[in-house]
């Protein structure tokens, strides 16, 4: 998917922060986005309650991006299906949410979407090893999940670099990308320590210009990829 050399860095607006009264104009703020990112919480793996399937179907009508779907619910193997057939491109699910991460893994690809894993901030990459070969998608959270507005965990540069070193190990290149606190401010330290894709809510859908905002995040990411050793 990517080479650990220069890309250009993604922006994954997430649509959480968006004004929901408004989406279809809110998904036409974004159009210079990369992809769409939609958040699903369902008050047992994170304590908030957000979105599910229609919703994602109305997106999936409202914007010709690709839709990144972070599934942090509990029992991702009971719902994969309903997100795929709502028309989810990615399908991430949370490595703490369940005890056959490889057997939904394997299933989000036979449907035909992209797979991801997430770590929350006190997971160690070492989880990741017997997965990362069969994934299209690493996910750190930069914030304990749950919540918008968070600031940033800065231990995640260090994380970053440990999931990129492991990429290099085994001789894959999924995305990696971050979600939490993301903002011209640290996007170019958060993409010189090897993420490609960045998730940002406030401080793109906080913003009067939104196709502002995210070309700002992605010049700022691109020159941190000049910065990457």
């Amino acid at each position: 998917m990517f080479d650990f050399e220069f890309e250009q860095t993604l922006i994954a607006p997430s649509i959480l922060s968006a004004d929901f009264l408004m989406l279809e104009e809110e998904l036409g703020r974004i159009e210079d986005a990369d992809l769409v990112h939609f958040d699903v919480m369902d008050g047992v793996f994170v304590p908030n309650l957000s979105y599910g399937p229609p919703v994602l179907k109305a997106v999936k009508r409202g914007t010709k991006l690709p839709v990144d779907v972070h599934l942090m619910i509990d029992k991702p193997d009971k719902r994969v299906d309903s997100y795929i057939d709502a028309g989810a491109d990615i399908v991430t699910i949370h490595y703490e949410s369940t005890n056959h991460a490889h057997r939904v893994i394997r299933r989000i690809r036979d449907r035909g979407a992209k797979a991801g894993i997430a770590l929350n901030p006190a997971t160690p990459v070492c989880m990741l090893d017997p997965l990362i070969t069969e994934v299209d998608m690493v996910l750190l959270m930069s914030v304990d999940p749950g919540f918008g507005g968070q600031s940033f965990i800065d231990s995640t540069i260090p994380k970053i670099k440990q999931v990129r070193e492991l990429c290099k190990h085994y001789h894959v290149n999924p995305w990696i990308e971050v979600d939490g606190g993301v903002d011209e401010t640290n996007a170019g330290k958060i993409s010189a320590a090897g993420a490609n894709v960045l998730v940002a809510g406030s401080s793109v859908f906080g913003k009067d210009d939104c196709a502002l905002a995210i070309r700002a995040l992605r010049e700022a990411g691109n020159i941190g990829n000049l910065r990457r050793i």
